[in-house]
């Protein structure tokens, strides 16, 4: 096979792994690569083409991606034309109206019974359409066309729009407290305060986030696997037409073939959530509905359930790297081993409670029934919790399944922090090496202090060779002191938010979970950047809390928001950052995208979240809930809070009813050293394969929402990650990441459109007529035994 190269040498600062990939024609025959390069920071052309003699359609064996240099330049091109302008009437007009949109849409979804988050690939195919839209209906000429369409729609505004849209759609913590002092405690704090709150804890982790993004958004290993397919979308929608015709034809065909599809699964013929052909040979079993059931909102873990519903199956199979998947998969077995046998041998009384459940529950008649636990009932007037009361009502039980889930998820935080540690140190050292003695000692001498007058402390070309970021100096940087003004008036607007919203969170309490976030942001920030896989930090922060406030359930809610929720938003600004680098977008207008957002997002969430608190009371309260709203995540977070926050020293304690719970931190500081010492001894074994810390998180899993769709995830990405990336490598490349935009996008659209039409969000619910693919109001869809258990009534 005939390939013609011209590209330039080594010496050049601008070598990729793409273009040594091209030195050797047997490894990776036929690779076409494009390019603009900087150096010094600096612009300087540096153009470089390969020609091929292949077809696109060509099925010769080439060698797949392995490391995360070589996928996201296989993947994405490293070429950019800095003139393009990004400030666009466009882009406040679309991004302020999708902001609108997906802080509205991304609330609804948190008071769903599965938890889902607004695709950010669903907001870049809303806002490329209205984009295309505007640039043809606007008149370019005169000076309508000069303010308001100086030039066709291009991929910079696009990101810019994506990046506003997104950072409003991600439901924050603070939704949690608020809905569980307004359900729970029926108090509610004055809406520019809850709004305030809002903005202040998202905020919060920016600011560190923001400090520390030459640690985990330049370097090409921070490579963020959940951006290849949006930067892939983006990239084909704004390309060329010739080249990227084949594309977005795969990217219209997935998209169209799932808008039309999920109207079944969702609406029409809900059994196809999950189908268990256990369930439908044994209808009248509970065992199979526990261990095969899964359609439904808690009603079992859906072990080899077949799920053709996209909006539960996803598209992360096809992105998360396959060690990860790996990973996930032994955690998922020894989830459904240890959930049945903490059941089934009646651990912690297991089998005198609900099999799945996120309440707080009390033992009434000797383990024959339960109820849901009275919170009211132990509180004094000031939220404390009254030993004297608390003596008469008893201390609460957890469901087994969600204990199984605490403790696992504490024994992963620990174990992750380790783990990167041990395997990644060079990776995260940089992330605390600004406040070595050193370095103050340099920046006090130097006169750096001076953070107004600070000039671009950005890493030069020969520092960071990642292609991506290379382009990215041709831009003016948002300096660190940017950042940091942020992160102080977060802490100035949370300290009198706190104060207001009657959080009874003392002020020393809001600055200890404010370092807390700083801490988590950096490892956890890494093993999302590296792996493609993160979890909540949740519940060490609520130990730590519960301890520093015993006895104070609401302060722990608060603590947790801002100790936890911070680090939550903070890994999304790192993400966005990440993607805006690949994107080639400038880093000052990805900060004024970001704080908009916010801004926006802030009030309507809240609007929202307001709304359907006050609408669907009653459900949120119930165990079950509906297949349309469910309360599951104000629950648990209100249980923990309870838990940890009011009784801590009770339940948690060693010697109490659950101290394995926090036993389980201890354990997972040392889960992760038997790994690495063997594979020191004995590295042929790739014992380096396995993340003990993704393993441990998944053994908790399956605590909540709707489960039968992970079989399905498994197939799918085993298929992608295995067989495509392997035996079909060119065509993984060239479609993988954009077919998993286009089905995710499809299936978003459709489900937004059916919230408002017929699920309820506008107020009405119109139910599909029952029949045998609409089960719901005989049973669950997938024809499992209903447990009786929660049909009885829970006292408030």
């Amino acid at each position: 096979m005939a390939v013609s190269k011209n590209a330039p040498e080594r010496d050049d600062g601008y070598t990729t792994a793409r273009e040594n990939a091209l030195r050797d024609e047997e490894k990776f025959p036929g690779v076409g690569y494009t390019g603009t390069g900087t150096t010094d920071g600096t612009l300087e052309e540096k153009k470089f083409t390969t020609v091929t003699t292949y077809s696109d359609e060509s099925d010769h064996f080439v060698a797949p991606p392995e490391t995360a240099e070589e996928l996201v330049n296989e993947v994405l091109k490293a070429e950019d034309d800095p003139t393009i302008n990004p400030w666009t009437f466009r882009v406040w007009f679309l991004g302020m109206g999708l902001s609108t949109f997906g802080g509205t849409l991304g609330t609804i979804y948190y008071f769903k019974p599965q938890t889902i988050s607004v695709s950010t690939v669903f907001l870049a195919v809303i806002s490329y359409c209205l984009g295309e839209l505007m640039a043809f209906l606007i008149p370019r000429k005169g000076l309508i066309g000069r303010w308001f369409n100086p030039h066709p729609f291009n991929n910079k505004e696009h990101a810019a729009i994506v990046i506003m849209a997104s950072t409003a759609a991600n439901a924050p913590l603070a939704i949690e407290v608020l809905s569980v002092q307004k359900l729970y405690y029926d108090k509610i704090p004055h809406p520019l305060v809850g709004i305030f709150l809002i903005f202040a804890s998202q905020c919060l982790g920016y600011g560190v986030a923001g400090v520390l993004r030459q640690t985990l958004v330049y370097p090409t290993k921070m490579f963020y696997p959940s951006l290849l397919p949006l930067n892939s979308l983006i990239e084909s929608l704004h390309g060329d037409r010739d080249a990227t015709k084949k594309k977005m034809r795969v990217f219209y065909i997935g998209f169209t073939v799932l808008f039309f599809w999920e109207f079944f699964p969702e609406y029409i013929m809900p059994v196809l959530t999950g189908i268990s052909i256990f369930c439908l040979a044994k209808r009248d079993s509970m065992v199979f509905t526990r261990l095969f059931g899964g359609s439904n909102g808690n009603e079992g873990l859906g072990f080899l359930s077949i799920c053709l519903d996209w909006q539960y199956v996803g598209s992360a199979g096809m992105w998360l790297p396959f060690q990860t998947i790996c990973n996930n998969l032994v955690g998922y077995m020894l989830c459904i081993f240890t959930f049945t046998a903490v059941y089934y041998s009646n651990l912690w009384n297991a089998r005198d409670f609900p099999f799945l459940g996120q309440l707080l529950f009390t033992d009434k008649s000797n383990g024959t029934t339960y109820v849901q636990f009275n919170q009211s009932a132990i509180l004094d007037s000031n939220y404390r919790v009254d030993h004297a009361l608390l003596e008469k009502q008893g201390l609460p039980y957890f469901s087994p399944t969600y204990l199984v889930y605490i403790l696992s998820t504490n024994m992963a935080i620990t174990a992750t922090c380790i783990h990167l540690l041990l395997w990644n140190y060079n990776d995260i050292k940089s992330g605390w090496a600004f406040a070595s003695p050193a370095n103050i000692k340099r920046v006090v001498s130097s006169g750096g202090w001076k953070f107004w007058q600070s000039g671009d402390t950005r890493p030069t070309a020969e520092q960071e060779p990642d292609p991506h970021y290379k382009l990215s100096l041709a831009y003016r940087d948002a300096p660190n002191w940017w950042y940091g003004c942020v992160l102080l008036l977060s802490v100035t607007v949370g300290l009198i938010t706190n104060h207001y919203a009657h959080s009874t969170l003392p002020w020393w309490g809001f600055f200890i979970a404010a370092a807390l976030s700083s801490i988590c942001i950096l490892f956890f920030g890494a093993q999302i950047a590296i792996t493609g896989f993160g979890f909540g930090v949740q519940p060490v922060i609520q130990m730590i809390g519960g301890y520093l406030h015993p006895g104070m359930p609401v302060a722990n809610m608060y603590f947790v928001l801002f100790g936890y929720n911070s680090v939550s938003q903070g890994t999304l600004l790192l993400r966005d950052l990440k993607f805006a680098q690949y994107a080639h977008l400038s880093p000052r207008c990805t900060f004024v995208m970001q704080m908009v957002g916010t801004i926006v997002g802030s009030i309507f969430s809240y609007i929202i979240m307001s709304s359907i608190t006050t609408n669907q009371r009653e459900i949120l309260l119930s165990v079950e809930g509906t297949n349309v709203w469910s309360g599951q995540v104000v629950q648990s977070y209100n249980s923990q809070a309870i838990a940890w926050g009011g009784l801590a020293k009770e339940l948690f304690s060693v010697g109490g009813r659950y101290q394995w719970v926090t036993l389980a931190f201890i354990i997972g500081f040392f889960v992760p050293l038997p790994f690495w010492l063997l594979h020191r001894r004995w590295p042929k074994l790739r014992l380096d394969y396995w993340n003990t810390a993704i393993i441990s998180y998944f053994i908790g899993w399956l605590c909540v929402g709707i489960n039968s769709s992970i079989l399905s995830y498994f197939i799918i990405g085993f298929f992608s990650q295995l067989y495509l990336r392997k035996k079909h490598p060119r065509w993984f490349v060239k479609y993988n990441y954009i077919l998993s935009a286009a089905m995710d996008g499809g299936t978003q659209v459709l489900v937004f459109i059916l919230t408002f039409a017929v699920f309820g969000g506008g107020g009405k619910e119109v139910p599909f007529p029952a029949y045998w693919g609409n089960n719901y109001q005989k049973g669950n869809y997938d024809y499992c035994m209903k447990d009786p258990a929660t049909k009885k009534s829970a006292t408030a």
